[in-house]
């Protein structure tokens, strides 16, 4: 913290192509419905089960929202969900289809949360753009801004190393880089966030071609981690 208000992480070298590729993939994936629940139970109870242990905790935070899908089942799902996304044109589409929830463009560097004024955060593969010195700082904002006992909720694709795109969504040109983690190292990161450990679920490979992760975690209580069982 400073007197100015909460201090942010520094911002990738390439933020800014990393904005002007997902603005020119937005329309795509709407129109395709890129993400859509209605196929994936299992994440729906992921996100049934994250609403449970953070309502009434305090408002939630969709980091890299897209259009907003995700935020609105959330909503759906009686939690005070707004969103963030770092292209104009995805807050657009998410403005447009989900006129009664808020959304704002925003990096995940750039949020300057205020500590403990989220029950949690929501990273749904929407953090494998930033850079393995990047993603560190990022979710140590998370864990600062989480009230004790409340919750991150991250998924990314899984595996070694890095991949450079220069299309997706059907042949849009597109210039990034997917950063693949193994769950034990993300796991590793949240911890060194001051984290703690709730929840682990392993997706087979999807039509990204590789294996999928998604990982709860914890602001602990003060005094420690719950040990009941």
């Amino acid at each position: 913290m400073t007197a100015d208000g909460p201090v942010g992480v520094a911002p990738p070298a390439d933020l800014e192509l990393v904005r002007a590729s997902y603005d020119r993939v937005a329309d795509t994936y709407v129109a395709t419905g890129v993400g859509d629940l209605a196929l994936w139970p299992w994440l729906r109870g992921a996100l049934a089960a994250f609403a449970d242990e953070v309502r009434g905790l305090g408002p939630v935070l969709d980091v890299g929202c897209g259009p907003g899908m995700v935020t609105a089942h959330l909503a759906g799902l009686g939690v005070d969900a707004s969103g963030v996304d770092l292209s104009p044109r995805m807050v657009a589409h998410a403005r447009r289809l989900h006129p009664r929830l808020r959304f704002s463009v925003a990096s995940a560097t750039d949020l300057h949360l205020q500590d403990a004024s989220l029950g949690g955060v929501l990273g749904w593969w929407s953090l494998f753009n930033l850079p393995r010195d990047v993603l560190p700082g990022v979710l140590a904002s998370f864990a600062r801004a989480l009230v004790p006992g409340g919750q991150v909720l991250l998924g990314t694709h899984v595996g070694d190393g890095d991949v450079l795109r220069t299309e997706a969504y059907g042949g849009v040109p597109v210039s990034w880089t997917t950063h693949l983690w193994t769950p034990q190292r993300l796991t590793a990161l949240l911890a060194d966030a001051g984290l703690e450990p709730v929840a682990e679920l392993r997706l087979p490979v999807d039509a990204s071609g590789r294996p999928q992760v998604l990982l709860a975690a914890r602001r602990p209580h003060r005094g420690g981690s719950d040990s009941s069982m």
